[in-house]
């Protein structure tokens, strides 16, 4: 039986027609621009994504919240009342608790409907990272795996997953937690552009640093060339936080580099953009 559905992190981003074509269903996520609150259901406008990094430069303060167990339930149970199993893609539990919370309210729903399940996926992963494998469990849908299947195929590849960006200013991750206050002082005088990795813990590692934009796309599209592996997967996520100058000129590298790779251009969420700040750039493929 291959009928569940695919549930994914409104702090994952996916290009909007493969999550409108399959039934794609976002997990609703909060956020704070200023003194405002706010809702992202996923693949927000361009609009909308355009006002939160100019409300950013213009320095108003961005943070979000955690989801609670409880919250999972309500939003979980429309799906399994309707005889729903969900496969639910989760952010890095190296980075927010969402995988633990999810956990618990699964397990806490498994007495009320005994014929369904929700699955979490720890995807150890970000941003577009989790659209690739959402993408990856389409086809396998498709291909009439099991949930169950489907679960085993994506934790496979999981560690396959390579996610580099490169901020412009590190105090948005200080502020959040997710970087010490060392790192960022350095990154934030002369220029400096640091480059991250997710790593293997799904925990957030500084690589590199650069001078400069120009150098620090450099550096992106020298991961892109050590890693890419199109015997894989041919896509690759290129993310940005409203630069879209640099990111279509990163794309413009890759594809001279890789004609047959399936590039895909998103702007960052607000989940994540609230932690990295405006001018942040990703790219996320799998790698060899």
């Amino acid at each position: 039986m291959n009928d569940y559905m695919i549930c994914m992190d409104a702090s994952g981003d996916i290009i909007r027609d493969a999550a409108l074509e399959n039934g794609i269903e976002f997990v609703p996520m909060e956020y704070s621009l200023g003194e405002e609150m706010r809702t992202s259901h996923g693949c927000e406008s361009e609009d909308m994504l355009k006002k939160f990094y100019d409300g950013q430069r213009n320095g108003d303060l961005t943070k979000t919240s955690q989801i609670s167990p409880y919250m999972y339930e309500e939003y979980f149970k429309k799906f399994l009342e309707i005889g729903k199993s969900i496969l639910y893609f989760c952010l890095s539990s190296g980075l927010s608790s969402t995988y633990q919370s999810a956990m618990l309210a699964a397990e806490s729903l498994k007495e009320d409907y005994p014929e369904s399940e929700v699955l979490p996926v720890d995807t150890l992963a970000a941003t577009g990272g989790i659209g690739l494998l959402a993408e990856k469990a389409i086809a396998n849908r498709k291909n009439g795996m099991t949930i169950h299947e489907n679960l085993e195929s994506i934790r496979a590849v999981i560690p396959k997953l390579r996610h580099y960006f490169m901020v412009q200013d590190l105090m948005y991750l200080k502020r959040g937690g997710r970087v010490g206050a060392a790192t960022a002082l350095v990154g934030s005088a002369l220029n400096i552009k640091p480059i991250l990795k997710i790593d293997e813990n799904g925990k957030l590692v500084t690589v590199d640093k650069k001078r400069g934009n120009k150098a620090a796309m450099s550096s992106l599209f020298t991961f892109f060339q050590e890693n890419y592996n199109p015997e894989l997967d041919k896509k690759i996520y290129i993310c940005d936080a409203d630069t879209p100058e640099l990111a279509q000129s990163l794309a413009e590298k890759v594809k001279e580099a890789a004609p047959k790779a399936e590039i895909r251009r998103t702007m960052l969420s607000p989940i994540i953009g609230a932690h990295t700040g405006p001018g942040m750039l990703s790219m996320i493929l799998f790698g060899k």
